[in-house]
């Protein structure tokens, strides 16, 4: 029941990204799902942190302040499952994700990204697109189900 709804969610937000086609999960277990695609949609550099506010409340999704003790906590739970499955040298960083949007705009591109929740299920969504206007616009999502 609980990889479902992670992938019912998962499934509802690359559907209305227009993205479904060609994604492929990088990590699929009850617990969490993580999956990669390229949005068809036309999205302006400036677009991206609509886009991404809208598909959450599309979902009826409450965002969550990344920089807050709430996503603190869910980004370790998430850290944690990852951990569970694959083998990650060092600690857990839950603040890496403050770093990647550095890490992305180093690369010459735009990115946006978000967490919210969804009754127990988080979601981590990254829009990310090559500043150069060309290529694809990627989506990258962590669904967690919190429940242990």
């Amino acid at each position: 029941m609980i990889k479902i709804k992670t992938h019912e969610v998962a499934g509802n937000i690359m559907h209305y990204l227009d993205a479904f086609h060609g994604s492929r999960p990088s990590m699929d277990t009850p617990q969490m799902l993580i999956v990669r695609g390229m949005s068809r949609k036309k999205i302006e550099p400036e677009e991206l942190a609509t886009v991404v506010s809208d598909t959450f409340d599309e979902l009826g999704a409450r965002r969550i302040d990344v920089f807050s003790e709430e996503a603190k906590d869910i980004i370790g739970i998430m850290d944690e499952n990852i951990r569970d499955q694959v083998q990650i040298q060092g600690e857990t960083d839950v603040y890496g994700i403050y770093r990647m949007k550095e890490s992305f705009e180093a690369m010459n591109c735009y990115v946006e990204y978000s967490l919210a929740l969804m009754d127990r299920i988080a979601i981590f969504m990254v829009l990310w697109m090559d500043k150069s206007g060309f290529g694809p616009k990627f989506v990258e999502l962590v669904v967690a189900n919190l429940e242990t």
